[in-house]
């Protein structure tokens, strides 16, 4: 009777699959990197806005082809003297195979863009060195140019950009904790 068993046991392991029967564990610490499906932008993206991060991996490829789910938790616009932010929060990763898993991550490496303010430090200087001339000028004095371009200067260079953060960009998620959901 105990080899029927065993050999009824056998045969019900044997039909099913073991991808079926392994689960993928994702510990605090694991890297996850994929690549983002919409682009962001600081200066129109609002906070709650929801995005997805597509073929999702670690580096052993023990996930592979996984999206996670995620919004943005905070946005700063860019301004005189404050530089631009998105922060992202990662809510849930989804496996190829079909696991859900409730997730809390931190962004270790994301790629964005911003404009060069190059051009604009180069504008200011001019205009403060003209307006600087103007004044210096009415008060009879010859330093109103370098006064004014450096005050330019340094308004412009205080003028923040806002940042994008691309289409397509790769992102890089450390596991705080994943939790399995049931499906």
């Amino acid at each position: 009777m105990r080899t029927f068993r065993a050999a009824v046991a056998a045969a019900i392991i044997g039909l099913v699959p073991l991808s079926a029967l392994a689960t993928t564990t994702i510990s605090a610490g694991t890297i996850l990197v994929g690549n983002i499906d919409q682009s962001l932008d600081s200066k129109s993206v609002q906070v709650g806005q929801r995005f997805t991060i597509s073929d999702v991996h670690t580096q052993d490829n023990d996930i592979n082809g996984a999206t996670i789910y995620g919004h943005v938790s905070d946005v700063q616009r860019a301004s005189q003297g404050r530089t631009a932010k998105i922060e992202l929060a990662f809510d849930k990763l989804h496996t190829r195979s079909g696991n859900s898993y409730a997730l809390s991550g931190r962004a270790q490496n994301v790629q964005a863009n911003t404009k060069n303010n190059t051009l604009k430090e180069v504008g200011g200087a001019v205009g403060g060195m003209i307006v600087g001339n103007i004044l210096g000028k009415m008060v009879h004095t010859n330093v109103g140019g370098l006064l004014g371009a450096g005050g330019g200067y340094i308004l412009a260079k205080n003028s923040k950009e806002n940042l994008t953060i691309p289409q397509s960009s790769t992102v890089t998620v450390e596991v705080t904790s994943a939790h399995r959901q049931s499906t």
